[in-house]
Formats: structure tokens, C-alpha cells, sequence
């Protein structure tokens, strides 16, 4: 048997961090903070944390939520590691990210604002530290995948929502504009909304229908995958 110094291969920190998408209605968003110490002193990032001896990455990106926004009501899901050797310039420090979706509302910015984050469109992420821009263009693609084969919008809208709601949400995390005839006749195929036969009056001053999800439908959909729009 070799004989190794174990003691070497536990000189390696360990992080996560969370891309935070969130959907206010009319725009996506991402959460950053900007980084408080050295290296980088205030430079974007996003919200990371130091994963200690006797947590779980779980356990951590919920502490991690509670710190900014002050819940932990958000749809996640694990990223790949990023792990490259010289990724952070005071040691090794792998980072195991996830990324969230949730609907974006007033208190939802004002908690994060309180706690140093800012909430930025999903089309306008500035450099950043690290390798953060990378880890952000990852969960993009994530999302876009998750998109094409699940219903995401139950996390990012409220429980009735506008068909102009829906569409714009699916167009910005898509990047790709919809034609509003043929997404509406694709959306209605699906089965996958119910008209609550309530209106609401949309910021331009127009009648709006409202929807909602049928959940059973939904849940089936998000479990099994499903050609959804695209």
C-alpha cells in the first residue's frame, strides 16, 4: 500500500454559493452582493458562503437564503463544482453553487437590499470576482434547459398571473422573442392552465384575464419532463 500524508489533502476549502433568479412581473433578475473583504473588496459577486466541518451543502445554502432574503421558500437546484486550482488567490476553495427561482416581489427586494445584495436583470450582469460570471452563464443554461423540458413558472409567479406575465418570463429566460398568437395556442395545448375567470387591469390600463396553474398537471409535468413550448 502507498504510503500518503493525508494531512495535505485536507488543506482545501470547501464554499456554495447561490444564483437567485427572480421574476418581479415584468423583468428576471439575479442577486449579487458586492464582496466586503479581501481579495477583490467590493467587487460583485454572488452571495457565497464557507462550508464548515459539520455541514451539508444544504444545511449551508439555507443559511446562505436566510441571510439575504430571510427564507427559505425558493425552488433550488445543485450546479456543477467549479473547482480550478487558482480560482481563488488565497487557497483552494471549491465552490459548489445552486440556483434558485422565485417570484420577485417588494418585500422580497427590500429584505435583500437590507442585507447588501441588489438585484440585477438577468441581461445585465456586470464582471465579476472569481469566476462568478461563469458560474452565472452555467445556471443560465441550466435554466434554459429546465424551461424547455419542465414548468418553471410556478416558482416565479404569483398564484394567478397574466398570459402576458407567463410569456415574458419565458422569453427573458430564454433570451428569444415569442410570437403572442402561436405561444398562447402552445400554452393552451398543454392543458396546463386554468382560467379563473377573474381580470386584472395591467399597467397599460387594459382588461386582463387571470390564470393559474392546474397543480396536479403541473406537478406531473415537472416530475416526468414534457416537450413543453419549445
Amino acid at each position: 500500500m502507498i504510503q500518503t500524508n493525508k494531512a495535505e489533502y485536507f488543506n482545501v476549502a470547501l464554499a456554495t454559493g447561490i444564483v437567485l433568479f427572480g421574476f418581479d412581473l415584468e423583468n428576471l433578475k439575479i442577486m449579487l452582493t458586492r464582496k466586503k473583504d479581501d481579495p477583490y473588496k467590493g467587487a460583485w459577486v454572488i452571495p457565497s458562503r464557507y462550508v464548515k466541518a459539520d455541514e451539508s451543502l444544504e444545511e449551508n445554502i439555507k443559511i446562505l437564503l436566510l441571510q439575504t432574503i430571510e427564507h427559505e421558500d425558493v425552488y433550488l437546484e445543485q450546479l456543477n463544482a467549479f473547482a480550478k486550482v487558482y480560482r481563488n488567490p488565497i487557497g483552494r476553495v471549491v465552490n459548489i453553487p445552486f440556483y434558485g427561482l422565485m417570484q420577485l416581489t417588494e418585500k422580497e427586494q427590500k429584505n435583500a437590499e437590507k442585507n447588501g445584495c441588489k438585484w440585477i436583470n438577468y441581461h445585465d450582469i456586470p464582471p465579476m470576482a472569481f469566476d462568478h460570471n461563469e458560474i452565472i452563464d452555467y445556471a443560465k443554461e441550466r435554466l434554459k434547459r429546465r424551461v424547455k423540458r419542465r414548468p418553471v413558472g410556478f416558482n416565479s409567479l404569483p398564484k394567478e398571473f397574466t398570459l402576458t406575465q407567463l410569456q415574458t418570463l419565458y422569453e427573458q429566460a430564454l433570451n428569444k422573442t415569442f410570437d403572442k398568437r402561436n405561444f398562447r395556442k402552445k400554452i393552451f395545448n398543454s392543458e396546463l392552465l386554468v382560467d379563473t375567470g377573474k381580470t386584472t387591469i395591467t399597467p397599460q390600463g387594459k382588461e386582463s384575464k387571470l390564470y393559474r396553474f392546474d397543480e396536479e398537471k403541473y406537478e406531473k409535468m415537472s416530475l416526468k419532463g414534457y416537450d413543453f413550448l419549445f
